[in-house]
């Protein structure tokens, strides 16, 4: 990111000042430059929250959270994870090394965080969507420095296995060509994420940055009354092939493509409460200046198993601390993997002290039902400080 386009959206943060939040960066974490906001004073006995995004999202996600959150006596940052808006120190190129994107790459940025601040132990790992994944991690790998974890939106269903077990999901070039196979014909989102092509088709759509992801997040949340998600019976492509496009597309779309229909119109999109157009303003400020490469290369470490060698050395290693799961009522992400969920609440986490789904919440749950997020958070906290 050029020095002027990073100034531009950091600049559009400048609000966040009269909520109590603050944007900072520390050098030297992991060879990055990393880019965070904080709220609450950073002080000996002040317990450290770290909350982490997902895609396409910022630390600028925890906004509404960040002060309730500070107001409860903790110290509270959220990165722009590796990929992301300001921070910098990353390779954005599809040719480059995808080594440094992979997950235990992405424990370390989170702990060298975490150390850089001065903190020899986070208090909780909090994390939504692609974050959730870092922060299951955080707290398998180390328990010594994370006291408890809540995962948000996307259930972590553990190490993988050392060697291929018969769960039902056949190998991925085999599972892409039943989706090719079906009528009419489809493709996993995350394999297209994980295409040469996908940066482009969204920086350059033809609907434009601001109504393609106005467009995408309308169709993930649960404004879009589509979303009344259950469980798949299996990894089968016909029972993929329920979930809606912008998890299992049509074959021929672009991401863009698929949300296009679903895009509300500009009243009602001028109307969200969740998300106002001077909100969505700041995702565009960052993604116009990044891209959205830095993000995909995780995706691309997913498909193309990069560090699964690594985790598999874990293979039916727990998470022992206290855990929590949050997540909207309406959100798919809950069940597009057939089995994660219920491996995460019923064998992953050893001492999970709830599940809960929030109405009126689809993907995005801290933004859509930050008050209740928040609540769930504290309430959370408080049990596993005591537990």
């Amino acid at each position: 990111m050029a020095d002027g386009s990073r100034s531009s959206y950091r600049g559009a943060l400048a609000g966040l000042r009269s909520a109590g939040i603050r944007s900072r960066t520390l050098t030297g974490v992991n060879g990055l430059t990393v880019h965070f906001l904080e709220a609450g004073r950073q002080s000996e006995g002040r317990p450290l929250l770290v909350l982490l995004h997902g895609f396409p999202e910022l630390g600028y996600s925890w906004r509404k959270l960040m002060p309730a959150l500070a107001d409860a006596g903790y110290y509270v940052v959220a990165p722009d994870q590796r990929g992301y808006g300001a921070t910098t120190g990353w390779d954005a190129s599809f040719d480059g090394d995808l080594a440094p994107f992979r997950m235990f790459n992405l424990v370390r940025d989170v702990l060298g965080v975490v150390a850089a601040l001065g903190y020899e132990r986070v208090h909780a790992v909090i994390g939504h969507d692609a974050g959730a994944g870092v922060a299951g991690w955080c707290s398998l790998l180390h328990p010594d420095m994370v006291s408890a974890v809540a995962m948000m939106s996307a259930p972590f269903g553990g190490p993988p296995a050392r060697r291929p077990v018969p769960d039902g999901r056949p190998p991925m070039a085999e599972f892409d060509g039943q989706l090719a196979a079906l009528q009419p014909p489809r493709k996993h989102y995350q394999w297209y994420y994980s295409s040469r092509g996908a940066n482009a088709d969204m920086m350059e759509c033809p609907q434009g940055l601001h109504r393609f992801l106005r467009g995408y997040y309308h169709y993930k949340s649960a404004d879009w009354p589509g979303n009344r998600p259950y469980r798949l019976r299996g990894w089968t492509a016909t029972e993929l092939a329920k979930l809606p496009t912008y998890y299992v597309m049509n074959r021929g779309d672009t991401m863009p493509e698929a949300v296009a229909p679903f895009t509300p119109a500009p009243e009602a999109s001028a109307a969200c409460r969740w998300l106002t157009d001077e909100e969505l303003n700041v995702y565009c400020a960052a993604y116009g200046a990044t891209g959205f490469q830095g993000g995909l290369q995780w995706y691309r470490c997913g498909s193309g198993r990069v560090g699964v060698d690594e985790q598999q050395i874990f293979a039916g290693r727990t998470i022992d601390v206290p855990a929590c799961f949050i997540s909207g009522a309406a959100d798919w992400g809950v069940f597009q993997s057939p089995g994660a969920y219920e491996r995460m609440r019923d064998e992953v986490c050893t001492r999970m002290l709830g599940c809960h789904l929030l109405p009126g919440a689809g993907h995005w749950v801290q933004q859509e039902q930050p008050q209740r997020v928040t609540e769930l958070l504290l309430d959370f906290l408080r049990t596993a400080g005591a537990a």
